[in-house]
């Protein structure tokens, strides 16, 4: 079994593919999308925290999924100055520039145009050819942030005999309740979501190649290649009750940039002083069954 518990130290690494392809978000009232990874947490995007979360641990090679607007994304990263986004000593009038902090210098990105309008298995289909001999790699969205323990998770997936695992969780947002109804429409409970047993697919996925089998062409990633592994018993649920936070709205945004001006912002793992965030809940593991 490979063993993924040293990938922050410079173990086992593997690549994560980022699904960049989406509409994005109207921002201030503009009638003009923005990447929604390209939306700024803070001064940064929430591409960067996520690429920085998986960095973190070890996982800096990365394969993104471009669609609406990637030219932004790649304008992004091609004009990226660590010097304006971190410390640095200038010196021998502006010859020399040491940087105190570095951000990226040791990723490498591979930018991919998957389609306008693709769907999440299709664009995960067109970048089969760069994971090529990856028997493990991770992805994600690019508009949802934690502080899950991802050796852990991954070490959970890879121990097992399923061909996909992803983070479950449970819903981040309070204004909903969950209602239990009998026949004629009497409402028989009602309770805030927090309090129930709901929990959905945070879109923190361990793959293995075998993925590529499951997903048909034209298909979306979770609808039916995740119903044919939960058939096949292939499909692991990793449970976890720490942050998780999505990043659906400008609402989304506010509370994000709110954690972050306050100090208070879990998912920066790498943070010297740790996360500044309470102790984490251990992983758990939930098989999604058919």
């Amino acid at each position: 079994m490979v063993s993924f518990e040293e990938s922050g130290d410079g173990g086992n690494r593997v690549k994560v593919v980022l699904f960049c392809g989406g509409l994005g978000l109207r921002m201030d009232g503009s009638s003009e999308r923005v990447p929604k990874p390209m939306v700024p947490i803070g001064t940064r995007p929430i591409l960067w925290h996520i690429m920085k979360y998986y960095a973190h641990f070890g996982h800096n090679d990365f394969v993104v999924c471009l669609g609406h607007r990637g030219e932004a994304i790649k304008e992004f990263f091609l004009s990226y100055n660590e010097a304006l986004t971190n410390d640095f000593v200038f010196a021998n009038g502006g010859a020399e520039i040491q940087l105190i902090r570095s951000d990226i210098h040791d990723w490498r990105i591979t930018f991919v145009d998957t389609g306008r309008r693709a769907t999440v298995g299709e664009r995960l289909a067109a970048v089969r050819p760069y994971l090529a001999g990856e028997d493990v790699f991770l992805a994600t969205y690019g508009d949802g942030v934690t502080d899950a323990p991802l050796p852990d998770v991954i070490e959970t997936v890879v121990s097992r005999d399923v061909t996909a695992g992803f983070l479950s969780v449970r819903p981040s947002t309070y204004s909903f309740h969950t209602v239990d109804a009998d026949e004629n429409g009497l409402v028989t409970d009602i309770r805030n979501i927090a309090s129930s047993n709901v929990r959905i697919n945070a879109g923190f996925f361990v793959f293995r190649q075998e993925i590529f089998d499951a997903i048909h062409p034209g298909e979306d990633l979770v609808d039916g290649p995740f119903r044919r592994l939960i058939d096949d018993e292939k499909l692991l649920a990793v449970g976890y009750d720490g942050f998780w936070a999505p990043m659906d709205t400008l609402k989304d945004k506010a509370l994000l940039d709110s954690l972050l001006e306050r100090g208070e912002a879990p998912w920066l793992v790498w943070e010297p002083d740790g996360d500044g965030a309470p102790e984490r809940p251990d992983v758990t593991t939930h098989v999604e069954g058919g």
